[in-house]
């Protein structure tokens, strides 16, 4: 029970991929992988509070965004539910960690085990065709666990909309100073916020980015260590190898630096911002060791995603040689 609650924070730490060698381990000695089964639960429990905030929301921003999310969780892939939605609102992270909790414990008491390693998910059952009824059980325990306490304690939202969709109070909209020429009117700008080469979404090697579920953009393969603002704006989000935006201009947006960075917990990134913070384009966001990052095995190509694209007709970028604050990314009302 207490795995099946803290596995999703294992997974923020970057800290999942330990428990290879516990199911191997399990399987060799015993043959039976009871492991796997908890994993599972902590998945489910997340994509159920993940759907329920996609469900409730009136927000069609939080929406777009939910929903896909929890169904990645559904097959496994927590961590667009778990960044993207639920440790942003929080309670439904919690939600989500009592309901694997809750899973795991039926697991454990029906001795629930798999066969194999390596898909956790829906697609787990084929694992556990030994005992498919008690994996669908606990599937069904972990994640209406967690959607019933999301819908009753765990979200409300924040800002009503209009009837058309709508927020009903627009941002004020500010001038960006940028190097590039300056889009056509009514166009919204997103400059660079690193030096290096401007690549698109598929060329990350990253599913959930190339798949657009955080929302479209473009991506960059650094040449410099240093970040800085695309936009004037509110740092709504700040881990360790990222940076979310809510831009003056009402565009909301995420500077992924590196591809899987977040199992580095923050090493080799020097923040130069606080949460809550309000920057101007260009003021210096973060700075990382590119020749580090990359020594530990990891891609440093960098999403800048439009989280709210769907709210805009359409997204459009320069691909190539590209430096901090050239123009990058176009974005049409």
């Amino acid at each position: 029970m207490i795995m099946g609650a803290i596995y999703p924070a294992t997974v923020v730490m970057g800290l999942h991929h330990m428990y290879n060698v516990i199911e191997a381990g399990m399987l060799s000695s015993v043959g039976l992988n009871t492991w796997m089964p908890i994993a599972s639960a902590a998945n489910f429990a997340q994509f159920g509070a993940c759907l329920a905030v996609g469900l409730k929301s009136q927000s069609n921003k939080t929406k777009v965004i939910a929903v896909p999310s929890a169904l990645s969780a559904a097959l496994g892939i927590t961590e667009p539910a778990i960044f993207g939605v639920n440790l942003r609102f929080f309670k439904p992270f919690i939600a989500g960690c009592i309901g694997g909790g809750c899973g795991a414990l039926y697991a454990s008491l029906v001795h629930l085990g798999a066969k194999g390693t390596g898909v956790t998910g829906i697609f787990g059952i084929l694992l556990c065709l030994n005992a498919p009824v008690k994996y669908i059980l606990m599937f069904a325990i972990a994640a209406c666990v967690a959607f019933a306490l999301t819908w009753l304690f765990g979200y409300k939202d924040a800002e009503p909309e209009t009837a058309n969709g709508a927020p009903a109070a627009e941002p004020e909209v500010k001038e960006i100073e940028v190097k590039a020429a300056p889009a056509a009117t009514g166009d919204l700008v997103v400059c660079a916020p690193i030096t290096g080469t401007a690549v698109t979404l598929k060329e990350t090697g990253d599913e959930t980015f190339a798949a657009e579920v955080l929302g479209k953009g473009y991506a960059i393969e650094p040449s410099e260590g240093r970040a800085v603002a695309p936009c004037a704006g509110t740092i709504s989000a700040l881990m360790g190898h990222a940076i979310g935006m809510e831009c003056d201009n009402g565009l909301e947006l995420l500077i992924h630096i590196g591809i899987n960075t977040v199992e580095l917990d923050g090493k080799h990134y020097t923040p130069h911002v606080q949460e809550g913070q309000h920057v101007n384009a260009g003021d210096l966001l973060m700075e990382f060791d590119i020749p580090a990052i990359k020594k530990e095995g990891y891609p440093m190509v960098t999403p800048v995603i439009v989280t709210n694209s769907d709210d805009y007709a359409e997204v459009s970028g320069k691909l190539g040689a590209i430096k901090a604050m050239d123009s990058m990314i176009t974005v049409k009302r």
